[in-house]
């Protein structure tokens, strides 16, 4: 089999492996409980050893960490609890020498109600910066102005004393939406693009990209006619509070700006739902952004094959480019949201194959690769805002955001030498770092190899993607190059055995790839959570 060149013509993001650090919960050098920068600098050599072509970091700015970093009070600052500037220079520095880009958060949506920002535009209604944030007068009867609703519970809107007037917030009232539709807005949140470039970094991860506008009008939201929602946020249609046309106008200037750089990107988190319509808009062409990702995969709830399968074809005829991501800071831990209740080294296996031979930008969530399952936090320890206000329906985040397990017989798992925010899980002892590196069946090696063989073969960063016949609980398709055909397949059921008939003989299964699976006269025996892997020359 004719190996890939990795120097490919496509630029380093297209097809890049990505690992996702939230910095809370990674490593703590300080002994305070919180992960810092220092703490990820001290990790980047097994970061790099993984086989990950670069990491996002999840926000380290100066915040009263209401929502723990994503309600930013200065977009050039450090917050004392990670560390200080240097640190992050320090940080960058030592990633590029390992070989990593490095991609941080930036939350243009919104910011603190601490910005000096913010400050200065409550002050007054007809004073410098007035107009940075959403305002408007009350109704008649004292009401909000309209029926947006918050995602975090509630009305979008919070009265201020000072201007007497609402201010819109679509997430907590400590983060106040920025007006958008105002220049000198975009100029500043270009202006923090700019600073962090200039340092630097690699590229942007964009926080909910669809909020940046507002319906100027405030036109009320219809209904869903969906009453079955967790939350009343999806009670109604966004229409007004989210995704405005003229988002795409700001998306050109920040593509335009990123372009006068050389080999930056933007990855944009798409916050509505499984609308990939949305993503592929977002990254169309060459004048908007380089990628996104939505929540069609982070947000299902069972690894239905029909349903991963439209979400790849719904790219295919397109030439936007998608990324990937199973687990984030968000959502449920994929073990344990794919899995009824078998949480096993082989269902872990079974969705970092599939991630890892996907085609698009992957990003990796920090232990994924040592197969964690969601953690479960009592609510005597509980932190996130989200959490507390639906408890006792799970639906906060504290339970994906648990302590990065180093070692699992020290104190607090390797994370910190002082009681960590979230405690560590006794589940995920067992399954760390130091207890699986010698482990050749373990799934930390499992995920190294995958990353070194997507990394080998160009078929699985830049490839075609066809999908074979299957069955209702499998997936199987095809990566192409020129030279190169790999079938990738899987067998989601983890109580039933699935089979595939292949229409070539000539290829070879990657033995050391293959879970639970084998070869047999053409045909493709699938065990429970079986993983398939084969290669054939098109040369």
């Amino acid at each position: 089999m004719t190996e890939a060149s990795t120097k490919a013509v496509a630029p380093w993001w297209k097809g890049a492996a990505i690992y996702q650090i939230y910095p809370r919960s990674f490593a703590d050098n300080t002994g305070n409980g919180v992960g810092d920068l220092q703490g990820i600098i001290s990790k980047l050599g097994y970061v790099a050893d993984l086989g990950v072509d670069g990491i996002w970091l999840s926000p380290f700015f100066t915040s009263p960490m209401k929502d723990f970093g994503y309600d930013v009070a200065d977009y050039k600052g450090v917050d004392p609890l990670f560390g200080e500037l240097a640190d992050f220079d320090q940080l960058l520095a030592r990633a590029h020498e390992l070989k990593l880009k490095v991609i941080i958060d930036q939350v243009y949506s919104h910011t603190s109600d601490q910005h000096d920002w913010f400050t200065t535009s409550r002050a007054s209604r007809t004073g410098e910066m007035s107009d940075w944030y959403v305002w408007a007068d009350a109704k008649p009867d004292g009401s909000p102005p309209n029926n947006w609703l918050s995602v975090f519970g509630g009305a979008a809107w919070s009265w201020d004393t000072s201007r007497r007037q609402y201010y819109l917030h679509n997430f907590l009232a400590e983060q106040p939406d920025l007006n958008f539709h105002n220049p000198d807005v975009q100029d500043a949140v270009l202006d923090a693009a700019r600073f962090w470039m200039d340092r630097g970094v690699d590229g942007f991860r964009l926080d909910v990209a669809n909020y940046y506008f507002h319906d100027s009008e405030l036109r009320d939201n219809p209904p869903s006619g969906k009453l079955d929602n967790a939350r009343p946020y999806g009670f109604q249609k966004h229409l007004h509070n989210r995704s405005r046309p003229e988002t795409i106008g700001f998306l050109k200037r920040l593509r335009a700006l990123l372009d006068t750089y050389n080999g930056r990107m933007t990855v944009a988190e798409i916050a509505s739902g499984s609308n990939i319509a949305r993503s592929i808009e977002y990254t169309e062409g060459e004048d908007r952004l380089h990628t996104a990702y939505n929540f069609h995969l982070l947000e299902c709830t069972e690894p239905r094959s029909d349903f991963v399968q439209s979400a790849l074809e719904a790219w295919q005829e397109t030439d936007a480019w998608p990324s990937w991501s199973l687990s984030n800071h968000d959502v449920k831990r994929v073990l344990s949201r794919w899995s009824s209740e078998a949480e096993t080294p082989a269902r872990a296996k079974l969705f970092l194959a599939l991630l890892l031979s996907l085609r698009g930008t992957i990003f990796l969530y920090q232990g994924e690769e040592l197969g964690l399952p969601q953690a479960d936090v009592p609510f005597v320890d509980l932190q996130d805002p989200e959490a507390k206000r639906f408890w006792p329906d799970n639906l906060g985040r504290d339970g994906c955001r648990t302590p990065m397990p180093w070692s699992g017989n020290e104190d607090e798992a390797g994370f910190s030498s002082a009681e960590p925010w979230l405690p560590v899980s006794e589940r995920h002892r067992a399954l760390a770092v130091n207890a699986q590196l010698g482990d050749p069946d373990s799934v930390l090696l499992y995920a190294k190899q995958l990353l070194a063989f997507r990394k080998r073969y160009k078929a699985l960063i830049t490839g075609d993607l066809s999908f074979v016949p299957s069955t209702r609980d499998s997936l199987a398709f095809l990566r192409q190059s020129e030279d190169q055909d790999i079938v990738c397949a899987f067998n989601f059921s983890d109580t039933t055995s699935a089979s595939l008939k292949l229409m070539r003989r000539d290829y070879q299964p990657v033995e050391n790839l293959c879970v639970g699976a084998q070869l047999e006269n053409g045909t493709v025996r699938l065990g429970p959570s079986g993983v398939f892997f084969a290669l054939a020359s098109n040369s």
